[in-house]
Protein backbone atom coordinates (compact mmCIF):
# COMPACT_ATOMS: atom_id res chain seq x y z
CA UNK A 1 0.00 0.00 0.00
CA UNK A 2 1.65 3.54 -1.01
CA UNK A 3 1.35 6.25 1.19
CA UNK A 4 0.04 9.05 -0.27
CA UNK A 5 2.38 11.69 -1.16
CA UNK A 6 2.18 15.91 -1.17
CA UNK A 7 5.06 18.16 -1.43
CA UNK A 8 5.22 22.19 -1.78
CA UNK A 9 7.50 23.60 -4.00
CA UNK A 10 8.01 26.91 -2.63
CA UNK A 11 10.12 28.47 -5.88
CA UNK A 12 11.62 31.28 -5.34
CA UNK A 13 8.99 32.85 -3.04
CA UNK A 14 9.50 33.44 0.66
CA UNK A 15 12.00 35.15 2.13
CA UNK A 16 13.16 33.61 5.97
CA UNK A 17 10.76 35.93 7.79
CA UNK A 18 7.99 35.41 5.49
CA UNK A 19 8.74 31.60 5.34
CA UNK A 20 8.17 31.60 9.13
CA UNK A 21 4.68 33.17 8.86
CA UNK A 22 3.53 30.48 6.60
CA UNK A 23 4.62 27.71 8.69
CA UNK A 24 2.85 29.08 11.47
CA UNK A 25 0.25 29.12 9.11
CA UNK A 26 0.12 26.01 7.83
CA UNK A 27 1.27 24.03 11.28
CA UNK A 28 -2.20 24.43 12.99
CA UNK A 29 -4.08 22.90 9.71
CA UNK A 30 -1.28 19.92 8.71
CA UNK A 31 -0.35 18.34 12.25
CA UNK A 32 -3.62 16.62 12.78
CA UNK A 33 -3.80 14.85 8.94
CA UNK A 34 -2.93 11.04 9.29
CA UNK A 35 -1.83 8.93 5.99
CA UNK A 36 -0.33 11.66 4.26
CA UNK A 37 3.32 12.10 4.21
CA UNK A 38 3.75 16.06 3.58
CA UNK A 39 6.86 17.45 2.54
CA UNK A 40 7.69 21.41 2.36
CA UNK A 41 10.43 22.41 -0.39
CA UNK A 42 11.79 25.92 1.00
CA UNK A 43 13.97 27.77 -1.02
CA UNK A 44 17.75 27.12 0.23
CA UNK A 45 18.22 29.99 2.77
CA UNK A 46 14.78 28.62 4.79
CA UNK A 47 15.97 25.37 4.96
CA UNK A 48 17.57 25.64 8.12
CA UNK A 49 14.91 27.77 10.32
CA UNK A 50 11.83 25.47 8.48
CA UNK A 51 13.35 22.70 9.45
CA UNK A 52 13.67 24.14 13.36
CA UNK A 53 9.85 24.96 13.11
CA UNK A 54 8.87 21.53 12.00
CA UNK A 55 11.13 19.67 14.23
CA UNK A 56 9.05 17.40 16.19
CA UNK A 57 6.32 17.17 13.72
CA UNK A 58 5.81 14.24 10.78
CA UNK A 59 6.45 17.43 8.11
CA UNK A 60 9.04 16.57 6.17
CA UNK A 61 11.49 19.09 4.41
CA UNK A 62 12.91 19.00 1.16
CA UNK A 63 15.02 21.10 -1.28
CA UNK A 64 14.99 22.50 -4.28
CA UNK A 65 17.79 20.98 -6.45
CA UNK A 66 21.61 20.09 -5.63
CA UNK A 67 24.99 19.27 -7.48
CA UNK A 68 25.96 15.69 -7.96
CA UNK A 69 29.11 16.27 -6.73
CA UNK A 70 29.87 15.74 -2.69
CA UNK A 71 31.69 18.78 -2.78
CA UNK A 72 34.32 20.82 -4.72
CA UNK A 73 34.93 23.76 -6.27
CA UNK A 74 31.57 24.75 -7.33
CA UNK A 75 30.22 28.09 -6.95
CA UNK A 76 27.22 28.65 -6.12
CA UNK A 77 25.95 24.98 -5.28
CA UNK A 78 24.93 23.14 -2.64
CA UNK A 79 26.11 19.67 -2.28
CA UNK A 80 24.34 16.56 -1.24
CA UNK A 81 26.09 16.08 2.52
CA UNK A 82 25.01 20.29 3.09
CA UNK A 83 21.21 19.04 2.27
CA UNK A 84 21.46 15.71 4.55
CA UNK A 85 22.40 17.94 7.88
CA UNK A 86 18.72 19.59 7.38
CA UNK A 87 16.21 17.44 4.53
CA UNK A 88 15.14 14.12 3.62
CA UNK A 89 14.22 14.95 0.19
CA UNK A 90 14.96 17.03 -3.03
CA UNK A 91 13.19 17.81 -5.93
CA UNK A 92 15.43 16.73 -9.17
CA UNK A 93 14.98 17.65 -12.43
CA UNK A 94 12.37 20.02 -12.26
CA UNK A 95 11.02 21.69 -15.76
CA UNK A 96 11.93 25.15 -14.82
CA UNK A 97 15.55 23.52 -13.97
CA UNK A 98 15.86 21.88 -17.58
CA UNK A 99 14.17 25.11 -19.35
CA UNK A 100 16.30 27.91 -17.50
CA UNK A 101 19.26 26.40 -16.37
CA UNK A 102 20.29 24.01 -18.88
CA UNK A 103 19.35 20.61 -16.44
CA UNK A 104 19.89 17.36 -18.75
CA UNK A 105 18.48 13.85 -18.80
CA UNK A 106 22.06 12.98 -18.21
CA UNK A 107 22.39 15.94 -14.94
CA UNK A 108 19.27 14.55 -13.98
CA UNK A 109 20.56 11.04 -13.28
CA UNK A 110 23.82 12.27 -11.98
CA UNK A 111 21.64 13.89 -9.03
CA UNK A 112 19.68 11.06 -8.62
CA UNK A 113 21.94 8.44 -7.69
CA UNK A 114 23.96 11.04 -6.04
CA UNK A 115 21.00 11.45 -3.47
CA UNK A 116 20.38 7.87 -2.99
CA UNK A 117 24.15 7.46 -1.85
CA UNK A 118 23.86 10.43 0.50
CA UNK A 119 20.42 8.84 2.00
CA UNK A 120 18.13 11.85 0.72
CA UNK A 121 14.89 10.67 -1.17
CA UNK A 122 15.18 12.20 -4.64
CA UNK A 123 11.69 13.65 -6.49
CA UNK A 124 12.91 13.34 -10.11
CA UNK A 125 10.66 15.19 -12.05
CA UNK A 126 9.33 14.08 -16.02
CA UNK A 127 7.11 15.48 -18.29
CA UNK A 128 6.77 16.49 -22.11
CA UNK A 129 6.32 20.41 -23.21
CA UNK A 130 3.04 21.71 -24.98
CA UNK A 131 4.55 21.04 -28.54
CA UNK A 132 5.53 17.44 -27.76
CA UNK A 133 1.94 17.05 -26.07
CA UNK A 134 0.48 18.40 -29.21
CA UNK A 135 2.66 16.35 -31.57
CA UNK A 136 1.55 13.01 -29.56
CA UNK A 137 4.74 12.38 -28.56
CA UNK A 138 4.27 12.23 -24.81
CA UNK A 139 5.17 8.99 -24.53
CA UNK A 140 8.31 8.64 -26.53
CA UNK A 141 9.71 11.88 -23.87
CA UNK A 142 8.14 10.62 -20.84
CA UNK A 143 9.88 7.08 -21.56
CA UNK A 144 13.37 8.58 -22.19
CA UNK A 145 13.20 11.06 -19.44
CA UNK A 146 12.24 8.22 -16.74
CA UNK A 147 14.84 5.67 -18.51
CA UNK A 148 17.91 8.14 -18.33
CA UNK A 149 16.71 9.47 -15.25
CA UNK A 150 16.92 6.12 -13.34
CA UNK A 151 19.93 4.75 -15.21
CA UNK A 152 22.00 2.89 -13.00
CA UNK A 153 19.80 2.90 -10.47
CA UNK A 154 19.48 -0.31 -8.20
CA UNK A 155 16.46 -2.56 -7.54
CA UNK A 156 16.70 -2.21 -3.84
CA UNK A 157 16.79 1.61 -4.32
CA UNK A 158 13.94 2.16 -6.45
CA UNK A 159 11.06 1.85 -3.58
CA UNK A 160 12.34 4.89 -2.01
CA UNK A 161 12.44 7.69 -5.30
CA UNK A 162 9.49 9.67 -5.66
CA UNK A 163 8.41 10.16 -9.28
CA UNK A 164 6.45 13.62 -10.13
CA UNK A 165 4.39 13.76 -14.01
CA UNK A 166 4.58 17.46 -14.46
CA UNK A 167 3.26 18.59 -17.88
CA UNK A 168 5.20 21.71 -18.52
CA UNK A 169 2.38 23.51 -20.50
CA UNK A 170 0.67 22.92 -17.06
CA UNK A 171 3.37 24.52 -14.69
CA UNK A 172 2.38 27.87 -13.39
CA UNK A 173 -0.19 28.88 -16.52
CA UNK A 174 -3.25 27.71 -14.06
CA UNK A 175 -3.89 25.26 -17.14
CA UNK A 176 -4.10 21.46 -15.53
CA UNK A 177 -3.66 18.20 -16.96
CA UNK A 178 -7.31 16.52 -16.87
CA UNK A 179 -7.35 13.49 -14.29
CA UNK A 180 -8.04 11.39 -16.79
CA UNK A 181 -5.01 12.49 -19.06
CA UNK A 182 -2.65 12.43 -16.59
CA UNK A 183 -3.58 8.85 -15.00
CA UNK A 184 -2.90 7.45 -18.43
CA UNK A 185 0.64 8.94 -18.04
CA UNK A 186 1.07 8.15 -14.75
CA UNK A 187 -0.40 4.36 -14.92
CA UNK A 188 -0.36 4.29 -18.61
CA UNK A 189 3.13 5.27 -19.38
CA UNK A 190 5.29 5.28 -16.65
CA UNK A 191 4.66 2.42 -13.83
CA UNK A 192 4.03 0.11 -16.68
CA UNK A 193 7.61 1.46 -17.85
CA UNK A 194 9.18 1.06 -14.27
CA UNK A 195 6.74 -2.61 -14.05
CA UNK A 196 9.52 -3.10 -17.55
CA UNK A 197 12.75 -1.94 -15.82
CA UNK A 198 11.82 -3.93 -11.95
CA UNK A 199 8.69 -5.80 -12.38
CA UNK A 200 5.69 -5.51 -11.02
CA UNK A 201 6.06 -5.51 -7.47
CA UNK A 202 8.81 -2.98 -7.24
CA UNK A 203 7.25 -0.76 -9.48
CA UNK A 204 4.24 -0.90 -7.31
CA UNK A 205 5.84 0.34 -4.33
CA UNK A 206 6.75 3.85 -6.46
CA UNK A 207 5.15 7.00 -5.56
CA UNK A 208 3.93 8.86 -8.47
CA UNK A 209 2.47 11.86 -8.11
CA UNK A 210 1.08 14.90 -10.27
CA UNK A 211 2.03 18.19 -10.70
CA UNK A 212 0.45 21.27 -12.48
CA UNK A 213 -1.98 23.75 -11.67
CA UNK A 214 -2.79 21.40 -8.96
CA UNK A 215 -5.00 23.71 -6.29
CA UNK A 216 -7.70 22.70 -3.64
CA UNK A 217 -11.04 22.67 -6.00
CA UNK A 218 -8.84 20.05 -8.62
CA UNK A 219 -6.95 17.93 -6.07
CA UNK A 220 -9.64 15.69 -5.47
CA UNK A 221 -10.01 14.78 -9.06
CA UNK A 222 -6.57 13.59 -9.42
CA UNK A 223 -6.49 11.20 -6.28
CA UNK A 224 -9.25 9.80 -7.09
CA UNK A 225 -7.31 7.72 -9.28
CA UNK A 226 -4.82 4.53 -7.49
CA UNK A 227 -1.93 5.27 -9.49
CA UNK A 228 -1.97 9.07 -8.61
CA UNK A 229 -0.25 9.18 -5.38
CA UNK A 230 -0.54 12.70 -4.28
CA UNK A 231 1.18 15.83 -6.12
CA UNK A 232 4.13 18.11 -6.38
CA UNK A 233 2.18 21.14 -5.89
CA UNK A 234 3.43 24.77 -6.85
CA UNK A 235 2.11 28.19 -6.03
CA UNK A 236 -0.75 26.55 -4.16
CA UNK A 237 1.52 25.34 -1.45
CA UNK A 238 2.30 29.12 -0.53
CA UNK A 239 -1.31 29.85 0.46
CA UNK A 240 -2.39 27.80 3.64
CA UNK A 241 -5.89 27.95 2.54
CA UNK A 242 -5.19 26.18 -0.32
CA UNK A 243 -1.97 23.85 0.09
CA UNK A 244 -4.33 22.05 3.17
CA UNK A 245 -7.60 21.37 1.64
CA UNK A 246 -4.81 19.45 -1.15
CA UNK A 247 -3.59 17.58 1.68
CA UNK A 248 -6.58 16.67 3.32
CA UNK A 249 -7.95 15.79 -0.59
CA UNK A 250 -4.49 12.99 -0.45
CA UNK A 251 -6.09 11.75 2.91
CA UNK A 252 -9.51 11.04 1.91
Amino acid sequence: MRRPFVAGNWKMFKTVAEARVLITELLPGLTDIQGVEIVLCPPFTSILPVAALLEGTAIGVGAQNMHWEASGAYTGEIAPPMLAEFCKYVIIGHSERRAYFGETDGSVNRKVLAAIEHGLVPIMCVGETLDENEAGITSEVVTRQVKEGLEGVEAQSIGSIVIAYEPVWAIGTGRAATADGANAVIAGIIRALLAQMYGDELAGMVRILYGGSVKASNAGEFFRYADIDGALVGGASLQASEFIPIVKAAAS
